[in-house]
């Protein structure tokens, strides 16, 4: 009988590494971008199978919703030649082997160091584990009515508005992005109508 938590466990681990090597192989930004975005995706499907609603959605909105496309989008209005491909230098792949081992060998030790993955038994999680965080962003404090000092329980809000202000803030970032761009393109056809004009 298959266990289908394991195997979609695998396959987004696969989808998620693969994808993150090629993000580190690749020379073109727009291309890695894409990479990282299924990387990021991944791992957004690895935090809802471990019941961590909450992150999963976090994942996909802010990262892959947001900064990624972002990032694709001021590479694709601002970037130029020298920018979109990038060449790597024998030190660089030195150095970052060097970090990227480092961070597997702690990652590793804390991995084993845990007693309920060590001796392979695992935790089911039965129920989301940040739903009061969750329904803390659409602006309702669940864990308000448990709060005993009605001074506390007065001053317990929720966290819809710096939601929003995150919202607006990369939207200003995109719109900031787009504006720059239009304005070299204009810097650049006065500068080429000034030369034919010579």
């Amino acid at each position: 009988m298959i266990n289908w938590h394991s195997f979609f466990f695998l396959l987004f681990a696969l989808i998620s590494c693969g994808f993150a090597i090629a993000v580190v192989i690749s020379g073109n930004i727009v291309r890695m971008a894409v990479y990282l975005v299924v990387s990021l995706a991944a791992v957004a499907g690895l935090f809802f199978l471990a019941g961590a609603d909450f992150l999963g959605a976090m994942q996909l909105m802010i990262y892959v919703g947001g900064t990624m496309v972002l990032l694709i989008f001021g590479v694709m209005l601002t970037g130029k030649g020298p920018f979109v491909s990038m060449e790597t230098g024998g030190g660089q792949w030195i150095l970052a082997a060097i970090v990227g081992g480092s961070l597997a060998i702690v990652l590793l030790q804390t991995a084993v160091g845990v007693e309920n993955w060590s001796v392979g038994t695992s935790v089911a999680m039965l129920e989301p584990t940040a739903t009061e965080l969750g329904m803390g962003l659409v602006g309702a404090r669940v864990d308000q009515l448990g709060e005993a000092d009605e001074t506390i329980r007065g001053g317990m809000s929720g966290y819809l508005l710096p939601f929003e202000i995150v919202s607006v803030h990369l939207l200003v970032v995109l719109i900031g992005a787009a504006y720059l761009a239009r304005a070299k393109r204009r810097v650049g056809r006065k500068t080429e109508s000034a030369e034919n004009a010579a």
